[in-house]
């Protein structure tokens, strides 16, 4: 029976371990490309834009 168990621990256990860390990855992965990801990065852009005109205009303070 301790053979046995061992082996369970050995083998079966890498095994959950590794199915479930490749699940976790794909839906991370999956996520990148939601909504709220989108809108981020358009707000950045938008912000970019806003600061990149104040410093054209020499109003940005520096």
């Amino acid at each position: 029976m301790g053979h046995a168990e061992a082996w369970v621990m050995d083998v079966i256990g890498p095994a959950i371990l590794l199915i479930v860390l490749i699940w976790l990855v794909i839906k991370v992965r999956s996520n990148r490309e939601g909504p709220l990801n989108r809108e981020t990065e358009e707000g950045t852009r938008e912000l970019y834009a806003e600061e990149e005109e104040r410093r054209r205009e020499g109003t940005d303070e520096l």
